[in-house]
């Protein structure tokens, strides 16, 4: 009788162990979320990198050793740089960024413009870098500040920039999603971005496919960033004059 009572209370307590260790709906563990990629791997083109943000196919870079084109004569004409430089509203003591700032061709064109402010020349590339420390001594132009960047960050100081100058650079960036906020970062409320790229929409532009943006493509961009396109002005042979604004 004594054995019989000893095996019912052992098959009794299995059985609790059993329903104890059996998951309930309040103790289900909830799948892991799926991190958030913003970009895609996917069929890498000429000029390309293979890697795409927003449905767009992020392009290789240009090197330093393109800076003489950047530099070349034959600019004013087909781009009308001088013109850019008069329809940039920016005050003589504003803070002003050049991203990509390459050579420096639009770095000391904005010292002029703003000789009581500050331009800070913000590249990459080692090699721009020293190219840009030569020439601001060349040029004693005592207001610029070169900044060798990150492939996601700026470095620019947080809240300090009035304006933010890319021309033809942001569809080179391989992390636009991280410079974008790096950027939002570094403009004060109401700061803007002059974005420059050659027009998508016109193929008689005589620039290679993944070297243009279009309007939709980069308000798009710029949107998911958290910033407001402002206008769009097209005085420009070759490119779109886009202006967005940090609320």
């Amino acid at each position: 009788m004594h054995a019989i009572r000893l095996i019912i209370g052992l098959v009794l307590c299995g059985l609790a162990l059993s329903w104890a260790d059996e998951p309930t709906a309040s103790k289900a563990v909830p799948e892991p979320k799926k991190s958030f990629q913003p970009y895609v791997e996917g069929p890498k083109t000429r000029d390309g990198t293979g890697k795409y943000y927003m449905g767009r196919e992020i392009s290789q870079v240009m090197g330093h050793l393109g800076a003489g084109w950047l530099e070349r004569e034959e600019r004013e004409q087909e781009e009308k740089p001088s013109l850019l430089m008069k329809n940039l509203e920016l005050a003589p003591d504003a803070v002003v960024a050049d991203i990509g700032a390459g050579s420096g061709y639009f770095t000391f064109r904005l010292s002029e413009k703003v000789p009581e402010g500050r331009v800070y020349a913000v590249d990459i590339q080692e090699e721009m870098i020293a190219i840009l420390k030569k020439r601001i001594k060349a040029f004693g132009a005592e207001n610029v500040v070169p900044i060798h960047s990150t492939i996601e960050d700026t470095k620019l100081p947080e809240s300090e920039v009035d304006g933010i100058l890319l021309v033809d650079a942001y569809h080179e960036f391989s992390h636009p999603r991280e410079m974008l906020a790096s950027m939002e970062k570094a403009l004060k409320p109401g700061g803007r971005v002059f974005l420059l790229e050659y027009r998508a929409e016109d193929p008689l532009v005589p620039i290679k496919p993944l070297h243009k943006m279009s309007q939709k493509q980069a308000k798009r961009e710029f949107a998911a960033a958290g910033f407001r396109w402002v206008e769009t002005r097209d005085f420009l042979p070759r490119q779109h004059f886009m202006i967005f604004e940090k609320p």
